[in-house]
């Protein structure tokens, strides 16, 4: 695992979105097209932002996968993360190969579909965050680490649907879906690259655990300790619980691989 720490969520996404452009560029060179998977959240903004005004990418040729959506949520609602992924990728880009997850139509023929569809071929970089309860997706604790199925129906823990209502897509928490359509742990490690893009303070606890703990399904973000080619974006809030020792290899910055 790879972390690098910037002074602020713009430079973080400038920094995550260069990696994420040469990843997409060098898939399209190798093999004549990109398969992606894309995180939408708040946190992802400034990332998305920088990376969908990256040149030098034909986004006809990049096929794009969504990683979880609500169950129960119409796409209109302000919280849909298909909602999201629309406006800030899909509108912002001439990508024409994409697959939503309707978690307000029948959920369960939703992920056979998209599940199938993404099984069908590698993915070259998937773009992931983590939530303040250190959840992958919506795989909240304790998260499944075994299952092969590329997406689930999932339940949704209090401090999962808490932490929607503090983003303020919701009013309150009895407004938050109890179920979502979530990519699997194992899916997500099946990615090629992994590009972690985790600003803000609200996040400096799940990342310390995720960094510094045991890897365990209490703490799913933790597995990603165990993927060959994964990338943390930090800011300096979200860094701030770490460790000297793990901020020091941290700033120490592109070379160094963070180990447990």
């Amino acid at each position: 695992m790879i972390i690098k720490v910037y002074g602020d969520k713009r430079s973080l996404g400038e920094a995550a979105a260069e990696q994420a452009a040469s990843a997409i560029r060098n898939a399209i060179r190798e093999r004549g097209r990109a398969r992606i998977v894309a995180a939408t959240a708040g946190s992802q903004l400034e990332f998305l932002d920088s990376l969908t005004a990256a040149s030098g990418i034909d986004w006809r040729l990049v096929e794009a996968f969504h990683l979880d959506e609500y169950v129960g949520l119409p796409m209109t609602h302000p919280g849909s993360f298909r909602k999201m992924l629309l406006e800030q990728l899909i509108h912002k880009t001439e990508i024409v190969n994409y697959h939503l997850l309707d978690g307000d139509g029948d959920a369960l023929a939703a992920v056979r579909k998209v599940g199938a569809a993404i099984s069908s071929a590698p993915i070259d970089v998937a773009f992931i965050g983590i939530g303040e309860n250190a959840h992958l997706a919506f795989n909240d604790p304790p998260a499944n680490f075994e299952t092969e199925e590329p997406y689930l129906i999932v339940n949704l823990d209090e401090a999962c649907r808490r932490q929607q209502v503090g983003e303020a897509w919701f009013a309150d928490i009895s407004q938050v879906p109890k179920q979502a359509i979530s990519m699997s742990v194992r899916q997500i490690l099946k990615a090629k690259e992994l590009i972690a893009v985790v600003p803000d303070l609200r996040k400096a606890a799940a990342v310390k655990a995720s960094v510094e703990g045991v890897v365990s399904p209490m703490t799913p973000a933790s597995i990603l300790r165990t993927h060959a080619n994964t990338t943390i974006y930090l800011d300096e809030a979200s860094a701030s619980l770490l460790t000297a020792d793990a901020r020091s290899i941290a700033q120490s910055i592109f070379t160094h691989r963070v180990c447990n």
